[in-house]
Formats: C-alpha cells, sequence, structure tokens
C-alpha cells in the first residue's frame, strides 16, 4: 500500500479574495494562477471571524470560534479542543510549521528559535513559529526567531525605529512606504527562505504536513523597494466609494478619509506584496518539483481574512462586508480535477476536516466532538453538487449570515444590515428598513447556525 501523501498548506495573512491575477490582470500573481489552474478555486470562500487570531482557531480546530470564547485577538486555542495538526501527527504525520500561527496570540513572545512548548501541545512536530510583522516591530527587544535574526544580522535597529515611525503614523496614511531592509530580510522573504529549507529536507520516506503562514500583505504596507517599483505606475481599480451614510456609527468612525491618490498608493504596495508571496509560492513549488515530490503532494492556499483596502474608506479587516470576509482559496494536488471554479459558499475552516481527508484520517472522533467544518472534497470532486446554503461569521460587535444572493449583518447596539449582492455586489445600499421580512428571515436563519451542535458542547 503507497504511503500517505504529503500536504502542504499556504497562507497569507489578509489577502482579499480579488486581489489575484486570475480575478484581475493588474494584479501579478503567476504562480498562484497556476496552481489555480492545476486545481479548484473557490470564488466565495469566507472566514468565521476576520480577524487572525479567532480565524486560525477555527481552522485549527474546526468549530466556529465563538463556541471557543474566541471573538478578538485577545483569545487563546483553549487546550481541551482537539486540532487537525494533532490527528494528523497521531495518524503518523510529521507536521511542521513555518510563519505565523496565532493561537496563542496574547502571549507576546514566540521563543528564540520558534519552538515553544504549545507548539508540540497542538500537534506540531517540527515547529518554526514566526512573529507577525507588527508584534515584531512594536516590542523593544527581539520576541521571536525573525527579530533575532535581523538582531545577529546588524538590521533589528533598522527595523525597529522604521516601524516605531510607521506606528506613530497609524500603519495606514504616511506608513506605507517600501521596507527598511533588503529584501532578503523582508518577513515574507525570510519565511518563504525558511520553507524553501524546509521543502529541502523534507523526508521522502514518510508523509508530511506542513503549514507555512506569511506575514503579509498584512498592513503596514511595506514591500521591498523591487518589488514596489514594478506597481509604481500601475493602473488599480479604485476603492468603493464612503460616501453613504447608512452605514453604522462604528463603521463610519473608522473611516481614515485618505484621497483618491493616497488609496491608490496603498494599493499598489499592497499588491506588491502579494506578488513577493507569490513569488515564493513559485520557489516553494520549485522545490518539490526538484525533488519528485510534487505527484505526491497535495497543495491548499488560503488566507486567514481579507483587507478592506479602501472600500466603504476603510482599511484592515473586523468587518462583515466583502473585502474583509471573503478570501482566496484554491485546492490542487494528484488526482483531484483541475482547472475548476467553485461557486459554491465555503467557509476557511472547512479546510481542517479537507486537509484530514485528504490524509485519509478520521476529522471527528464521536458525535460528542463534531466539527463545524465540512470537507470540500465532495465540491472538488463535482463542483455542481454544491457546498453550503449559508456561512456565519461572528466578532465581539456583529454577526453576519451571508447567502448566495443577500447578506445580513446584525450589528450589537445599532441598526442591522442588509444587502442584495446580487443587485448590489458593492454593498452601498443597506435595504433592512425596506425589506423587515427578509432581514428577520435571515436572522432566523443565523439564529440556527449559531446553535448548531450546542447540545454537544
Amino acid at each position: 500500500m503507497p504511503r500517505k501523501p504529503n500536504i502542504l498548506l499556504i497562507m497569507d495573512d489578509q489577502h482579499r479574495y480579488d486581489f489575484l491575477g486570475v480575478e484581475q490582470p493588474a494584479v501579478a500573481t503567476p504562480h498562484l494562477d497556476a496552481l489555480a489552474a492545476a486545481g479548484t478555486r473557490f470564488t466565495h470562500c469566507c472566514v468565521n471571524a476576520p480577524v487572525c487570531a479567532p480565524s486560525r482557531i477555527s481552522l485549527a480546530t474546526g468549530l466556529h470560534s465563538w463556541r471557543l470564547g474566541c471573538l478578538d485577538n485577545h483569545c487563546y486555542l483553549p487546550a481541551r479542543v482537539p486540532t487537525y495538526y494533532q490527528r494528523l501527527r497521531d495518524g503518523g504525520y510529521q507536521v511542521a510549521s513555518v510563519g505565523k500561527l496565532d493561537l496563542a496570540k496574547p502571549a507576546g513572545f514566540n521563543g528564540r528559535q520558534g519552538r515553544r512548548a504549545c507548539n508540540f501541545r497542538w500537534g506540531f512536530t517540527d515547529p518554526l513559529e514566526a512573529e507577525g510583522k507588527m508584534h515584531a516591530g512594536r516590542a523593544a527587544e527581539p520576541v521571536g526567531p525573525y527579530g533575532h535574526q535581523l538582531q545577529q544580522a546588524g538590521l533589528w535597529d533598522a527595523f525597529r525605529q522604521d516601524y516605531a515611525a510607521r506606528s506613530q503614523a497609524g500603519w495606514i496614511k504616511g506608513a506605507s512606504h517600501d521596507s527598511a531592509l533588503p529584501e532578503a530580510w523582508h518577513s515574507d522573504s525570510w519565511i518563504g527562505q525558511q520553507a524553501v529549507r524546509w521543502l529541502d529536507r523534507a523526508a521522502r520516506d514518510a508523509p508530511w504536513h506542513l503549514f507555512v503562514s506569511f506575514v503579509g500583505p498584512h498592513d503596514p504596507f511595506d514591500p521591498p523597494a523591487a518589488w514596489a517599483d514594478r506597481y509604481r505606475e500601475r493602473a488599480l481599480p479604485p476603492a468603493i466609494p464612503d460616501a453613504r451614510e447608512d452605514k453604522p456609527a462604528w463603521i463610519r468612525r473608522r473611516r481614515l478619509g485618505l484621497s483618491d491618490a493616497e488609496v491608490a498608493w496603498t494599493r499598489r504596495q499592497y499588491c506588491a506584496n502579494v506578488s513577493l508571496i507569490d513569488h515564493w509560492i513559485g520557489q516553494m513549488r520549485a522545490a518539490l518539483a526538484a525533488r519528485g515530490l510534487e505527484e505526491h503532494t497535495y497543495i491548499l492556499f488560503a488566507s486567514d481574512h481579507g483587507e478592506m483596502l479602501g472600500d466603504h474608506g476603510l482599511y484592515t479587516k473586523s468587518v462583515a462586508y466583502e473585502g474583509a470576509l471573503r478570501v482566496p482559496l484554491i485546492v490542487a494536488g494528484p488526482d483531484l480535477p483541475q482547472g475548476q471554479l467553485c461557486a459554491s459558499l465555503a467557509e476557511l475552516a472547512d479546510l481542517n476536516p479537507t486537509i484530514c481527508e485528504l490524509a485519509g484520517l478520521p476529522y471527528a472522533g464521536s458525535e460528542l466532538d463534531a466539527l463545524d467544518a465540512r470537507s470540500l472534497l465532495p465540491s472538488v470532486r463535482d463542483v455542481a453538487a454544491g457546498h453550503r446554503r449559508n456561512v456565519l461569521a461572528q466578532l465581539r460587535n456583529f454577526a453576519a449570515l451571508r447567502t448566495e444572493t443577500h447578506k445580513l449583518i446584525v450589528n450589537y447596539n445599532e441598526a442591522p444590515e442588509l444587502y442584495d449582492l446580487v443587485a448590489d455586489p458593492s454593498e452601498t445600499q443597506n435595504l433592512a428598513a425596506q425589506q423587515p421580512d427578509l432581514a428577520a428571515m435571515l436572522a432566523s436563519e443565523l439564529r440556527a447556525r449559531t446553535l448548531e451542535g450546542a447540545g454537544r458542547r
């Protein structure tokens, strides 16, 4: 019997669904485009919590993060809850990580080698947990392997001073300039190099799962100059205007008020960082091919949440609009169909049972630990089969239900929002007051989703 397949999961941070070359040619992502051509690209994948830690905890556990009390970045993956990393480890896999995990985000220290005790408890056998670039740049001293290596290379002070200036400017406006570091020492270049080195020595005689997690294109938008130069004059689609005043007050307070030129600049810088990450994805695929491992390796790509990037005057995430909620998702590998688009609704956490199924392992030990996530493989094998009727996202101040045609956002202590995504894909016309019956029906579906499995937990 042949051994189990290898599984490479590549994730980046804050990559919105439509900033891929296959969505808009102005964004150069040839390697992601090639990966999409080699597999199935899900065009309507949404995250269950559009912020880092809750989203990644949902992926690790296959559970909606609010079941675990995780509704913002100040949360930990509970030790009592199984992860898919543990399932793979217990099924005979070497389970490695390179880059950001964010499963214990408030802890603040990733260790000089990125090998904390909690990494092994979560199921990793070969971890290299790097700190996020904001995390690194705001610290007075190095707090993880990336910062320590910058210090050893004599680059820590330049990096720290640059990030202090970006922080003082507010991370976006006046802070989206090129990296102060040589390209090889940019955070995503560093992660890409570590991933390629791991693949260069990856086992041939035993299965492995490598989770590579880039820290870009998360703000601040700080690509290396050589990559930023590719976009200096490039025309990109404009942001959705922020003129409407029927958004909730908490949304209106978040608007940054950047000029059209400033928004265009941030979008170009963001794209440059996306292209840098795409380059390293190409390097990883080349490393697999050089060792003859590509035909025995599944490759999956996704992001933990999107980025508003000026839409409605907003930046970053933590809102339920399409720019923050939807992410790229690609599933490719041996014996899977190629060149497919799947328009079915999917949730990022669905990767949890998908990866276990690819590994030939059970992903729920019993009904008592049944997952909220569902394997994507039936939809990969038959894109017409459908996957979900709706997707659900929740953070501390809102819950949202998205169907194929509509989205309801229940804002706590503020008026709800209802959007017709067919007639108004930019989410500019709030219909909650005009269509109360539809809003009430979707609210009922939202309550049903949040109560799924409650009696078993």
